[in-house]
């Protein structure tokens, strides 16, 4: 009878559509996941996979086979976790925005891990966009991102968590004359831009037709945090989300400006499969972020 480290495979080749590609993920060589899998077929009594030299696809049987695995998996990491007595245990791993790791969401793990002593966390940080495909292939447990530009596979389910405005920054020592009016200040400095290919930076391209200006890109940054740090040396404004966890009142190197007549908001959410093994967990994220709304009608701001 094949092992769940077979049936995990098993999903790892589904996913990747190679052996090799599979074994790297589970530690294994190309040579032992084919036998792992041939051994598989042998104990269903049936090929799951219709094979060339350059890949392998799942044929009928192997679809139909997908789900009732992952059921299979989920409900023997259930039993392990010990989530039928509630309680957290066993590790997930997690995809989430740097600045979700620096403010509300790390606070919302902090409380958890107090409750549930035996889970354990692994964080990745990076990009919205990155994290939805692996979120959808199974390599995330689940990710904290912004609300996508675009829809969501059929299977996958975000929820929000809380949400920031977008607004102009400018530094205070700059090295460029400042106007005093913000379209004046968007259209005549120089402009450090979001990258433009990230959600985040789709998010801003919409800010900036809406406030109907033509800005002039000196820089672009794949990152809120760098953006932020370029602009309190004096080389330029942006728009960005106003970050939860920064302490933008006391900020002796920027100043906060809004965007006349745009009011835009980068929605930061949960990211998730409809059905996962880890559904207990992101149930107790939503949870807090649920009840802190609740004693909080506005957004975590340290403005």
């Amino acid at each position: 009878m094949s092992s769940i480290r077979t049936l995990r495979t098993f999903l790892a080749v589904v996913r990747h559509g190679s052996f090799a590609a599979a074994g790297a993920e589970v530690g294994l060589t190309a040579a032992a996941v084919g036998l792992q899998m041939r051994s598989l077929e042998q104990d269903l009594n049936r090929p799951l996979f219709d094979r060339s030299a350059r890949a392998v696809v799942l044929n009928t049987a192997g679809r139909q086979a997908v789900p009732r695995v992952e059921e299979l998996i989920h409900r023997y990491e259930a039993l392990a976790a010990g989530e039928e007595t509630g309680e957290l245990a066993g590790t997930v791993v997690m995809g989430a925005l740097v600045s979700a790791l620096m403010g509300a969401f790390a606070d919302a793990l902090w409380a958890i891990r107090q409750e549930h002593p035996r889970l354990e966390v692994k964080l990745f940080a990076g990009q919205s966009s990155a994290f939805a495909d692996k979120v959808l292939n199974g390599e995330l447990d689940a990710a904290v991102v912004m609300k996508s530009p675009r829809p969501l596979s059929a299977s996958m389910v975000w929820t929000q968590l809380y949400s920031e405005p977008m607004v102009l920054i400018v530094p205070r020592r700059p090295h460029f004359p400042l106007p005093a009016q913000p379209q004046a200040i968007l259209r005549d400095c120089p402009y450090i831009r979001f990258d433009r290919e990230t959600w985040t930076g789709f998010l801003v391209k919409r800010v900036l037709r809406r406030a109907g200006v033509a800005v002039r890109d000196a820089l672009e940054l794949n990152s809120v945090e760098a953006i932020v740090a370029t602009v309190r040396q004096g080389f330029g404004v942006s728009i960005v989300p106003k970050l939860a966890n920064v302490d933008w009142r006391h900020d002796r190197e920027l100043r906060v400006i809004a965007i006349p007549g745009v009011e835009e908001f980068r929605h930061v959410g949960l990211l998730e499969r409809t059905q996962h093994s880890r559904m207990h967990f992101t149930t107790a994220i939503k949870d807090y972020f649920g009840a802190a709304a609740a004693r909080s009608p506005s957004p975590r701001s340290l403005s």
